[in-house]
C-alpha cells in the first residue's frame, strides 16, 4: 500500500468516473487522505457528481504521472460520511477545500470514501504485470 500512497501523493489530481443513468461521466478530483482501508475525498451536494454517487455508489478514479508512463486506478464502493470530525480531517488534508467551503459545518460540504475496492498500479508501455492491492 505504501507504493500506492506514494504515487498518489506525487500525482494528487485524478479523474473520477461515475455513471449518470447509463452515461459515463468523468471529472478532475483531488485526493484527501487514506486511513484504515479507506480513500477519502470531498465534493459539494450541489454538484451532479454527488447525485450520481448517491444513485450509484461505485466509482473509479485514475491518477497518472504527467508523462503517462505510470498510472493508478482506484475503484470501490462509495460511502458518504456526514460526521464533523471526518469533514475536519478532509479539510486538514486539503487546505484548498477549507478555503472553498470555509467550515466543516457548511451544509453543501460532503465527504466520502472508497472502500472494499482495488488499487491497480500499471506502467506504460506494459513491461511488467500490474500491481494490484485490495483495500
Amino acid at each position: 500500500m505504501e507504493e500506492i500512497l506514494s504515487f498518489i501523493k506525487q500525482n494528487s489530481i485524478g479523474y473520477l468516473a461515475t455513471l449518470e443513468s447509463l452515461q459515463p461521466r468523468v471529472r478532475a478530483f483531488g485526493f484527501g487522505f487514506y486511513e484504515e482501508g479507506k480513500f477519502w475525498f470531498c465534493t459539494s451536494n450541489l454538484k451532479k457528481v454527488y447525485a450520481q454517487l448517491k444513485a450509484n455508489p461505485y466509482a473509479e478514479i485514475m491518477f497518472s504521472k504527467p508523462d503517462f508512463s505510470q498510472y493508478l486506478r482506484l475503484s470501490g464502493h462509495v460511502v458518504f460520511d456526514d460526521g464533523i470530525d471526518s469533514k475536519k480531517r478532509v479539510m486538514d488534508a486539503m487546505p484548498g477545500v477549507a478555503g472553498l467551503y470555509q467550515s466543516p459545518e457548511n451544509p453543501i460540504f460532503e465527504v466520502f470514501y472508497l472502500e472494499n475496492g482495488v488499487a491497480v498500479l500499471e506502467v506504460f508501455p506494459p513491461l511488467s504485470p500490474a500491481k494490484e492491492v485490495k483495500f
